[in-house]
Parts: structure tokens; sequence; C-alpha cells
């Protein structure tokens, strides 16, 4: 089985759950020496183009670098490719790629396409009218010509057969767990294990990280957290330099950059506390990450974190400082309960969200959709 990726920037990822989310799926599909896997990365999104990545066949493509343009542009070269390779299975992955989702029905029906629903990204405040009626034509799109659509969560799920009357199935993100050997980040960073609290996501303004930053500073300066804690803040984004100015000079919170690999596992392992803020997830990766490396959740009241979490997970009412405030100096105070909290939310992690798994679910409806006619 020949099968494409198409709707990611680039693997290995540099940051974002789909990057993360292929980056596992074909990390996992490739062990399987019967299937052919192709990713489609940007050029030249990443510093080193590579053609081939722990047995996955990288295709890197030009595309048009401007905020609206970028990933259909890609993403229709990808197709293209992936139809003139003569691919069983093209599987996009979030709903601005959908778009392209009747190319492939019109030139090659023999080739099956698999939708991947990550997020319903026109809530996302930097996309301008026509790019969210965009991304809205291609969800119209994804559920009149993808053969089989995924879903993350229940929600969106339920709101896919309630809106278009389709059937979508229910496959989750996953957690990959690297084990931390090499703690040196920690050092470079002048951080001590258990005393900070990281945050993990991209920079954009729906993840919330602004409530997370203004809560913090004022615990400290009222002293309702201890004055060696810490707040690491792992990714970037276009909402960086807003957040930084939030922040200020306050040397207790630190903007880190993009980690993956050795250093984000040491970033996780060495923490006290994961803090989830968003307004909106599809499933964050990052917070299965955390609990998979059994770190204390604290997270927003949204159904996405609490279908992640369930009852191994503590939760703040989305936007709400006070609430955020009340909950993350209680769970710093409560360390050993915390501690079994995050042992609970390992556990979690591995029985429901282990990437192998989740790989092998996908596997099988891509051999299921190849035996329908």
């Amino acid at each position: 089985m020949k099968i494409a990726l198409i709707g990611q920037k680039a693997i290995p990822a540099k940051n974002g759950g789909v990057d993360r989310h292929v980056e596992s799926l074909a990390f996992f599909l490739a062990k399987n020496k019967d299937l052919k896997v192709i990713s489609y990365n940007r050029r030249p999104y990443l510093k080193n183009i590579v053609k081939e990545w722990e047995g996955v066949q990288i295709v890197s493509l030009p595309f048009i670098n401007t905020k609206n343009l970028a990933a259909i542009s890609q993403g229709f070269l990808a197709t293209l490719d992936a139809l003139v390779k003569k691919v069983d299975i093209i599987h996009y992955h979030g709903i601005g790629p959908c778009l392209l989702a009747w190319i492939p029905k019109l030139l090659r029906p023999k080739t099956k396409v698999i939708a991947t629903l990550h997020s319903f990204d026109y809530g996302n405040e930097k996309w301008g009218v026509f790019a969210k009626s965009m991304l809205k034509l291609g969800e119209k799109i994804m559920v009149k010509y993808a053969d089989e659509i995924i879903v993350l969560t229940a929600l969106m799920r339920d709101y896919l057969y309630q809106k278009h009357g389709r059937d979508s199935i229910i496959i989750p993100n996953g957690a990959l767990v690297q084990e931390a050997h090499d703690f040196s980040i920690l050092d470079n960073l002048g951080l001590e294990k258990g005393k900070y609290i990281i945050s993990v996501s991209r920079l954009i303004k729906l993840k919330g990280i602004q409530y997370l930053i203004k809560v913090f500073k004022k615990l400290k300066s009222t002293n309702l957290i201890a004055a060696e804690m810490k707040l690491v803040i792992v990714g970037e984004g276009e909402y960086g330099e807003e957040l930084k100015k939030l922040a200020g000079a306050d040397k207790d919170i630190i903007f880190s950059g993009n980690h993956s690999g050795a250093n984000l596992a040491a970033l996780y392992a060495g923490a006290g506390l994961f803090v989830q803020s968003s307004e909106t997830e599809g499933l964050s990766i990052s917070m299965l990450e955390a609990m998979a490396y059994g770190l204390p959740i604290l997270a927003s009241d949204i159904s996405a974190n609490r279908e992640a979490g369930a009852n191994t997970a503590y939760y703040f009412q989305t936007k709400d400082e006070e609430d955020l405030a009340l909950k993350l100096e209680r769970i710093l105070k409560r360390n050993d309960e915390a501690k079994d909290m995050g042992q609970r939310a390992k556990v979690r992690a591995m029985e429901v969200f282990n990437w192998e798994d989740v790989s092998q679910r996908i596997l099988k409806l891509y051999q299921n959709s190849l035996e329908k006619f």
C-alpha cells in the first residue's frame, strides 16, 4: 500500500499539532515494511532538506509564502505528485487542504481520500473573511468527497453529523514519549527539576497563554506561589512578541522557543506542572504528552481537554483568570495529591492515547476503505 500524507508543514516536526500528529503517524506506519509512506514537506520550511526520515519518503515542494496561500499552494502540488505516483491513499490533514479533495476523485477515482479533522480552523482570529470562507468551503468539500473522515473527539463527530449529516470515526491523537536522559537543557535555561510550570504550544492568541502569564505574575507578586517557581513557555508563533511584552522583564518567565526530541523530553520530565490554557482545541497533543510523562495537568474546561484528561486532570473555567489563579495556587500547595493525579493521567495516556494503537486503527481504516468499491 502506498500512502501520501498532505497538509503538514514538515516532518520531522518543528511545532504545531498537525505536524506532530503526522510525524508520529508516519513513524509508526513506516515500521510496516508492506507500506510505502510519503510525507509532503514545504520547501524550505526546514533548514535541511531530507529525502528520507525513519523509513518515510520525504518530498519537499515549493509553496507561495503568504499566510493565505502557503498551505493550499503546496497541497495542490503534493496532490498532483501523489496522483502521478499512483498512491492508494491520499490522507489530507486539516480542512484547508481538503479544498483539494475533489481532485483525486476527478483524476484518479481509484485513489481513496481520507481526511482528518484536526480543528475548526476558521475560529482562529488570524484568518480574514476570505480565508475563513475558504476553510468553511474546505469542510464542505471534505464531507462530500472524502471516502472516510477521522475526527479526534466526540464533539467533532456530533458536529459533522448534525451539520452535514456525515458519519465519521473517532481516532484520537496519541502521545509519543521519549525517555529523558540528558537534562542539560534545564541547566541552559536555569531551571531546576520540579520547580517550573510548563506550557507547550504554538504561540497564537487562542492558546490562552496570555491568561497564564498574567496569573503567574500576580501569584508571584503576592507570594502565593514559591519564589523559586518559574514558568516555561515552549513554542513559537505569531503571537509570541505580544506575549513577551506581557511578560515584560520578569526573569521567571522563560520563552524557550521550539524544542523537540531529547530537549522536549527533558523539559516535560523535569516540570512540576503542565498548564493547557487554550480557548479552543482539537485534541491537544502536548496535553496528551504531558499526561504520558506523569505530570499533573491543569487545563481549561473546554470539551476537548475534558475528553483528553477525563478525571485525571484539574480544570479551570476557560478565560477566567481568577479561577485559573485559584486552581493554580491550590495545586501547587497540594504537591502529593497533584503527583497522584499525574500518575493517573499517565495510565490514561498509555491506555487510551497510545500512538502505536492509534496508528494501527488508522491503518485498518485505510485497508477497509480500499476494500470498498
